[in-house]
């Protein structure tokens, strides 16, 4: 071989690591809010996604993306979408893991110990944590259908994944998707026109015959769809099997697949209702409250996903800049690289300390009363905190990501830009991070959310609550927290909503970081954030010491020069 291909100075693959064991801040933000959870499980997850082979998954699944088949050889329609063996082996993985429904069937901590599964499995393939996540989320509006519930529901909570498309009764597992914007309306679901006509009444209640479309339905090859309709009472909730009880197809048309700019493993679709049969959850003209609790719970989804990806391109970008050297010098060693690692893995603890945060609130409002390790909790307060924190973690962790995303390939250089065959993490990390931001309300939508989230009269005190962990420790807190809540009580305009989201998400992150990460993160968080708001990575003062922060994030031990 000539001497020009032998290959020096490049970094080896990040491969084979035990993705729980390596990420001090999730083991730490564990250990601040669920001391009792037993991380065992979470340990030999971390082992199994970190695999060299679950990567080679993610890799296929991304490569040799689903195709619709829409009629088969004889021209019948069947509107089915074929994936790649490694989509169903992660699939499997998930579902075995419990990252789906199962949670509803757990006791307290539940909903932590996924959240922090669900963290560690965006990691290597975010895309088939659609059909996991909308599964996740219609479980809890089943309950609007005790007969529904009854019946799909421990299907829903099955952990043997079964990817034929047949009738329910003969899996051992489903899923759940959700089909709700239409191309007329996107966001404002108040403009739907697919219509809902009554069709009688059976065991599992109301019965409607749906016509019209839906813009976005991802995951069509889920078993059932929570769609919103028109019914005569307006705007409702239905329970849209993809096979009827006798054995027929519904009449759900997929007319095509997006062609999305990420996110490729994932089918997303547009789809037609010809007659297709659905049934009631819940109160009749209802629809939307449900389908925004539904939102609120693919919302922590959302958060929950971008800070996971975050975690893995700071591990890529720390992994390659042990090695690679430029200039005489390790690439990690060199200050100014350094200084962009340092604030990249302040900008990662943050965002897994908030997406934590609110999985622990919605576990603890969803078992309020209930004492929980140490002891009981103010469901009360946890509740508003749910409220509160759910537009904030995904405005700010997901509006982060994509900065987030380049700047870490940045690190790579050229390397980072390759796609190689689906090989190129990196690139791939970068081309997910903007769904997050787009999926289940933009930023806008959240900020407003915030601002309604914000009139209740227990909304400012218990935010004031959750802040006084970090009051007294910096002056730059103290003063936005102090100028925060001031902007709060006399009524915060539209206009600033967005200003407002960013402020509050910064507040609660820094009073976190304090909590799980101490003093030395905290002060460098606060410097940055608050009081200098710098506005790209890398500005962080001179008088900082960036070894503790670097260490705190690196995969895997680093020996310094």
């Amino acid at each position: 071989m000539n001497a020009t291909h032998e290959v020096t100075n490049q970094a080896t693959p990040l491969a084979d690591v035990n993705l729980f064991d390596i990420n001090r801040p999730l083991r730490d933000a564990l250990a601040l809010h669920a001391p009792e959870l037993d991380t065992a499980g979470l340990s030999a997850f971390g082992a199994e996604i970190g695999s060299a082979a679950m990567q080679g998954h993610a890799r296929l699944a991304n490569t040799h993306g689903p195709v619709l088949h829409s009629h088969d050889m004889q021209g019948r329609r069947i509107d089915e979408v074929e994936f790649h063996p490694s989509y169903h082996a992660l699939m499997g993985s998930a579902l075995r893991h419990g990252l789906h429904g199962t949670p509803w069937t757990g006791g307290p901590g539940a909903h932590v110990r996924r959240a922090a599964a669900f963290m560690l499995f965006n990691e290597v393939e975010p895309g088939v944590m659609c059909p996991i996540s909308m599964s996740y989320a219609s479980t809890s509006a089943l309950r609007g259908n005790p007969a529904l519930l009854a019946a799909w529901g421990p299907k829903v909570a099955g952990t043997v994944y079964d990817e034929r498309f047949v009738p329910f009764e003969r899996k051992s597992a489903v899923t759940l998707g959700m089909g709700m914007t239409e191309k007329q309306g996107g966001s404002d679901v108040r403009t739907n026109t697919t219509r809902a006509d009554p069709d009688g009444a059976d065991a599992w209640g109301p019965r409607f015959s749906v016509t019209g479309h839906k813009w976005f339905l991802s995951a069509p090859m889920c078993d059932a769809f929570l769609v919103l309709a028109r019914t005569p009472a307006g705007l409702s909730c239905l329970f849209m099997p993809r096979w009827l009880p006798d054995g027929r197809r519904n009449a759900v048309s997929i007319q095509r697949l997006k062609d999305k700019l990420g996110n490729k493993a994932n089918a997303s679709s547009e789809v037609e209702f010809d007659g297709a049969t659905a049934w009631l959850v819940g109160e009749e003209g209802r629809g939307v409250p449900q389908i925004l609790a539904m939102g609120a719970l693919t919302r922590l989804d959302c958060a929950l996903g971008t800070a996971g990806l975050m975690r893995q391109a700071l591990s890529l970008a720390l992994h390659h800049t042990a090695q690679r050297q430029a200039f005489g010098k390790v690439l990690i060693d060199q200050p100014a690289m350094r200084n962009v690692l340092a604030d990249l893995a302040l900008e990662s603890e943050a965002a897994t300390a908030l997406a934590l945060r609110l999985a622990v609130s919605v576990d603890r409002s969803e078992h309020a009363g209930q004492a929980q390790g140490a002891g009981a909790f103010d469901g009360a307060h946890e509740a508003v905190m749910r409220r509160l924190f759910t537009p904030v973690a995904k405005f700010w962790i997901c509006k982060r990501g994509s900065h987030f995303g380049q700047e870490a390939m940045e690190c790579l250089g050229g390397n980072g830009y390759v796609e190689e065959g689906g090989a190129g993490v990196m690139a791939r990390i970068y081309r997910e991070m903007p769904v997050n931001s787009i999926w289940e309300g933009a930023g806008n939508v959240q900020a407003l959310d915030l601002l309604r989230a914000l009139r209740g009269a227990d909304a400012a005190p218990a935010l004031e609550h959750e802040l006084a962990h970090a009051r007294g420790a910096h002056a730059a807190f103290d003063r936005t927290a102090a100028a925060v809540l001031a902007r709060i009580g006399r009524g915060t305009p539209e206009v600033e909503a967005r200003r407002l989201a960013r402020d509050v998400a910064l507040l609660l992150q820094a009073s976190l970081v304090l909590r799980q990460a101490g003093p030395a993160v905290f002060d460098a968080f606060c410097a940055s954030r608050l009081e200098a708001a710098s506005d790209v990575f890398g500005l962080l003062p001179e008088r900082f010491d960036l070894t503790p922060i670097i260490d705190r994030a690196m995969p895997v031990a680093q020996e310094h020069t």
